[in-house]
């Protein structure tokens, strides 16, 4: 996959998290004011209800995808992700409590369809977008390939050619400098609770990346 077809594939994802949230926001907004009337808050503060917890939603998706995009290990996430979570279920007890109050089932099975693909991409969408990052190199940073100048014609007869350098066989897998530092926090914690060095599959584990990566990151701690 090329770097411009990974950008593409980050803005799709973007995209619909961020139709997601705003259909679940107007969605909603009717249902929790009908609920709010029902129970009988007053008119000006009824309104009100529904955009404190939509509005938590939109921020938390914001930070999520701008900490994925950065190599922000999804263990690191996690508090963020469980409020998440716990908004996306305030939302959905919200949509679906006036119409059970009214015995209107179908409308409240409807009403379940937002929330729950709120929650849903609000679980997944932060870590495809981590993958995206962690997977395909950014060629803004990757290092520059410089060529080397071509040996003169004459020179070649008495000039013997350099073999090239032989690759390390240890070679270490650059990985991004957050997911880095994310695996040296995780490796000390584990060190100072177990006595002993963490392992690759742990770490893999721990981070929530794949076992490649999780490898390159070990390798870099243990160098």
């Amino acid at each position: 996959m090329t770097a411009t077809a990974d950008r593409n594939t980050q803005r799709i994802v973007t995209a619909v998290m961020a139709v997601i949230a705003a259909l679940a926001f107007t969605f909603s907004f009717g249902n929790v004011w009908s609920l709010a009337l029902r129970l009988g808050v007053p008119h000006p503060i009824a309104p009100l209800i529904a955009p404190m917890v939509d509005l938590s939603v939109v921020g938390l998706l914001v930070a999520l995808r701008h900490l994925a995009l950065h190599g922000v290990a999804p263990a690191e996430l996690a508090p963020a992700q469980r409020l998440m979570h716990v908004c996306g279920l305030l939302t959905l007890a919200l949509n679906v409590a006036e119409p059970l109050a009214a015995r209107h089932y179908g409308r409240a099975a409807l009403d379940t369809v937002a929330p729950l693909l709120l929650l849903g991409w609000g679980k997944v969408g932060p870590l495809l977008l981590a993958h995206f990052h962690t997977t395909i190199p950014d060629p803004a940073t990757a290092p520059a390939i410089t060529p080397q100048p071509a040996m003169p014609a004459a020179a070649a007869p008495t000039v013997a050619t350099a073999a090239p350098a032989p690759v390390p066989v240890g070679a270490v897998r650059p990985v991004p400098a957050p997911l880095l530092e994310a695996g040296r926090r995780i490796a000390a914690d584990h060190q100072q609770r177990h006595g002993q060095h963490i392992t690759a599959p742990e770490l893999a584990s721990r981070l929530g990346v794949a076992s490649s990566l999780a490898g390159a990151v070990h390798a870099h701690l243990t160098a």
